[in-house]
Formats: C-alpha cells, structure tokens, sequence
C-alpha cells in the first residue's frame, strides 16, 4: 500500500465527503416522494380537469366527483349545528305565540279554557317536532333523513296535531 494518491482515488475521497454527489449516488434520494407544493396547471403536460378519463387506460387515474350511491354519511360541523339550534329556537318562539293565538281563539269559540290550553300546548309540541324534523333535515339530509329519526319526528308531531285538533273541539 503505497501513499501516493492517484486520480482514481482522489474522485473518490471527494465523492465520499461531497454530500450532493452523495445524494446523487443513492437511489432512494433520487425518487421523488414528497410532491411538494404544486400549483394546479402551472406544468405544460397536465391535462385538463374537465378532460374525460380513459376508461381502459392502465395508467388513467380517475377523479370521483359525485358519492356513489350508499356513500357514508358526511359528517356535520358544529357551525351547521349551532346555526340549526339557533334556528329552531327561533322556530320555538314562533310556534309559542303561535300556541297562545290558538287557545285565544278556541276559547273564543267558547271551547273550555282547560280543553284550548291543552289544544294549544300539543299543537306546540306537534309543531316543534315537525320543525326539528325539517331543520336536522336541512342541516344534513345524508345523516338525518332516515326513517329512524325523520320519521319519529314527523310521525310524533302529527299525532300531537291531531290531538289538538280532538282536544280542540266542543
């Protein structure tokens, strides 16, 4: 072993101490695997978004726009909720002055004052439950919309209705 460096071994020394022709060396460091940030279109070969899909194609990757049918469903933000409470609050509000106008009336249709109170009281009731029906609806119909909960609610508010409209009555 002599110590007389030649060329061969000079590139070597400074391929070992350079850490750019090392990562250059390594396979791993050369495969990208992070993509980064990226602006949408800013690359000449990317292809339009509305542009369709090769069905058959082996390297076509396709976007899913609309859920499939049976998709799961979303879930629902606390803003959504808090602007749905607020809402049916309002809504209970309404139907409150609402309840106190049909009593009014029945016992001016001289109805007894026990009966309209009553008459008024499930009218409210049949009227929050048909609100909340309608609200949890709007504020997530994927999630809320079934017949377990939709239903329940509807299916309490009219009986409530049709009691008051029976406990209304002469």
């Amino acid at each position: 072993m002599s110590n007389t460096t030649t060329p061969h071994t000079l590139q070597l020394a400074q391929a070992n101490t350079n850490p750019v022709a090392q990562a250059n060396t390594n396979p791993v460091a050369q495969a990208n695997t992070d993509p980064g940030f990226k602006v949408p279109g800013a690359g000449a070969g990317a292809a339009p978004a509305s542009a369709p899909a090769d069905a058959g194609g082996a390297g076509a990757s396709a976007i899913e726009v609309a859920p499939l049918a049976g998709a799961p469903a979303t879930d629902t933000s606390s803003r959504e909720l808090a602007i749905g409470g607020g809402v049916f609050l309002v809504l209970l509000l309404i139907f409150f002055f609402v309840r106190n106008a049909f009593a009014n009336n029945l016992v001016r249709r001289r109805v007894a004052p026990s009966s309209a109170e009553s008459a008024g009281w499930l009218l409210f009731v049949g009227l929050s439950f048909l609100g909340a029906a309608v609200v949890l609806a709007i504020i997530n119909a994927s999630k809320f919309l079934t017949f377990a909960i939709t239903g329940t609610l509807m299916l309490v508010g009219l009986a409530a209705l049709v009691g008051a409209m029976l406990a209304g009555r002469r």
